[in-house]
């Protein structure tokens, strides 16, 4: 159990805000102002400085930031087991982006139902800015992610490389051509909401071919792949996205691959966890025997 004072710093850190940090955690403006004094002469150091009235976290405060955000997930975790020693009432919490969530992670939990069935699981679907705040808030073990994040703050290790495709429907006139990328913004670009990581990797390939989602005239952002695919089947618009979630529609002539010239990208889902975690071993045998699942299945 950590310090009370360490949930009013994550929260300050997280605000930068007195006002809004006590309103947070039903508590005075003062007792705040208390809280992160203690803290500072505890640590011997200034942990908060004003610059032109901005509320701004020091060095040392973002580097003990990173620390207690590990120690409090950990903490929590640490509640669960006990709370949970009766084996039967096990549970593993996971999460995934929507990609890896769909079409990867129902062998992986089938494959933890046969080898493991005492253990419960509670996984969630998320984007990846809200699987890392899942992540830092305690709530989630780890994550499976796809897309960019900033690998220097977490522990990280590679699970697969998937390929990233133009798509089209079969009888789309571009599904037998060499395309370039400028002819493809004369379609409707069907594209999910922004924050996803299939967005983010489809804007930056964009931005490398001096085009950007202006450029298209017509666009649709929707969260359900499934309707997105949907959508390109009935030749209603262009959409990117990993190869890994339309193979059964290519290999049923129902969606066809864009012939981009010059054009290959190929990108990482990564399996994820918070630095310096004392469940990190415990994490690594997880990340072991779901990537076995997953090579096994290809």
């Amino acid at each position: 159990m950590l310090d009370f004072r360490v949930s009013t710093f994550i929260e300050l850190c997280r605000t930068r805000n007195y006002t809004k940090t006590a309103e947070n955690l039903h508590m005075t403006q003062p007792a705040v102002s208390q809280h992160i004094k203690y803290l500072e002469e505890f640590y011997e150091c200034k942990l908060f400085s004003y610059n032109k009235k901005v509320l701004s976290i020091t060095e040392q405060g973002e580097a003990l930031y990173k620390y207690l955000i590990t120690m409090s997930s950990d903490a929590n975790k640490i509640k669960a087991e006990i709370k949970e020693m009766d084996p039967s009432k096990r549970t593993l919490h996971f999460g995934a982006t929507f990609t890896i969530g769909e079409y990867i992670i129902p062998k992986i939990v089938s494959a933890i139902c046969t080898e493991y069935p005492e253990v419960n699981i509670s996984f969630i679907i998320r984007d990846t800015s809200e699987l890392l705040e899942e992540l830092k808030k305690g709530n989630i073990d780890f994550a499976f992610i796809e897309g960019f994040f900033e690998k220097t703050e977490y522990e990280n290790y590679l699970f697969s490389k998937e390929k990233f495709v133009g798509i089209c429907a079969a009888n789309n006139p571009i599904a037998t051509e060499v395309t370039e990328f400028e002819d493809i913004v004369k379609e409707r670009i069907i594209l999910r909401e922004s924050g996803s990581g299939t967005r983010d990797i489809f804007e930056k390939i964009l931005y490398d071919n001096n085009l950007s989602l202006s450029n298209f005239s017509k666009k649709y952002e929707l969260e359900n792949i499934s309707l997105i695919k949907e959508l390109v089947k009935e030749n209603k618009g262009i959409s990117f996205i990993y190869e890994r979630a339309v193979e059964k529609e290519i290999a049923t002539r129902k969606i066809a691959t864009i012939n981009l010239q010059n054009f290959f990208e190929e990108r990482e889902f990564n399996f994820v966890f918070l630095k310096e975690s004392i469940h990190r071993e415990e994490y690594k045998r997880w990340y072991d025997f779901m990537k076995k699942v997953y090579d096994n299945s290809k």
